[in-house]
C-alpha cells in the first residue's frame, strides 16, 4: 500500500487559555526553548485529538489513552521530541506512528512535508479524518508496518518514532539524510529517549537523553 494525501479546512477551538498555560508551565516551563515549536503548540489544538470523555484533561501534563490501547503523548514529550529535530519548512520528516494524529499536527505546522505511518488502519484513518477537518494538507499518510516504508521518497532530513522498538532499528538510519536527526525511544520496560544525528559525511553518533515511556512499537519485521 502506498502513500494517500489529506487536505485542509480550519476551525476555531474554545480551550486557548488552557492550550497557552500548557506551554507556560509544561513545555517552556522546562527545556523547550525553540519558539517556532512553542508558537505551534500554542496553537494546534490537542482537544480535537481525544476522544469526548477525555477532553477536558486535554492540555493535562500526562499521555492519554486513545483506541488500540494506544497512547496521545504527553505535551512535554511532545515538544522536547520536535525540538530535536530542528525543525525548518524546507525539511521533510518521517514520523512512525500516527496514532491520533496530534504530533503530526505539530510536524505539519514546521516542516515542508509530512510522511506518517500507522500500524493500526483505523487510527489512521481518524486521524487522517481529523486533520482533514483542521486544514492540513501537507501530510501523506500510510498504513502498515512502521519499519517497511514506501520507498519514495527514499529519505528525508528528519524521523521521530512514537513507538518503542525494544533495539535501535539501523533501517531507518539508512533513510536518514545527511546533517538529519532521528528521534525514537528504545527499550522494552526500561527505555531511552535517543537522538542519532547524521553528519554531512554519513557518521552517525547517537546520544540517550532520558528515561521514557512510550508504547511498543508493532512490526512484524522485527
Amino acid at each position: 500500500m502506498g502513500w494517500f494525501s489529506g487536505n485542509k479546512d480550519t476551525e476555531q477551538d474554545p480551550y486557548l487559555q488552557k492550550r497557552l498555560d500548557m506551554v507556560r508551565i509544561q513545555i517552556a516551563g522546562r527545556d523547550v526553548t525553540d519558539e517556532s515549536v512553542l508558537d505551534t503548540m500554542r496553537r494546534v489544538p490537542r482537544h480535537e485529538f481525544v476522544s469526548p470523555r477525555y477532553r477536558n484533561s486535554a492540555y493535562d501534563d500526562s499521555p492519554l489513552p486513545i483506541e488500540n490501547d494506544q497512547t496521545i503523548s504527553q505535551p512535554y514529550i511532545v515538544g522536547s521530541m520536535t525540538e530535536r529535530l530542528k525543525p525548518s519548512k524546507s525539511k521533510i520528516v518521517l514520523e512512525i506512528g500516527t496514532g491520533s494524529g496530534y504530533q503530526t499536527a505539530v510536524l505539519a505546522e514546521l516542516f515542508e512535508k509530512v510522511y506518517t505511518v500507522e500500524y493500526f488502519k483505523d487510527l489512521a484513518i481518524q486521524a487522517k479524518r481529523t486533520l482533514e477537518r483542521l486544514g492540513y494538507a501537507n501530510i501523506v499518510f500510510h498504513i502498515g508496518d512502521g519499519l517497511i516504508v514506501p520507498s519514495d521518497p527514499p529519505d528525508f532530513d528528519a524521523i521521530i518514532v512514537t513507538a518503542a522498538p525494544e533495539l535501535f532499528p539501523d533501517s531507518l538510519l539508512r533513510r536518514l539524510r545527511p546533517g538529519g536527526q532521528l528521534v525514537i525511544p528504545v527499550g522494552s520496560y526500561a527505555q531511552t529517549l535517543q537522538v542519532a544525528s547524521k553528519d554531512e559525511e554519513g557518521q552517525v553518533s547517537i546520544r540517550s537523553l532520558y528515561g521514557v515511556r512510550f508504547v511498543s512499537l508493532r512490526s512484524d519485521s522485527q
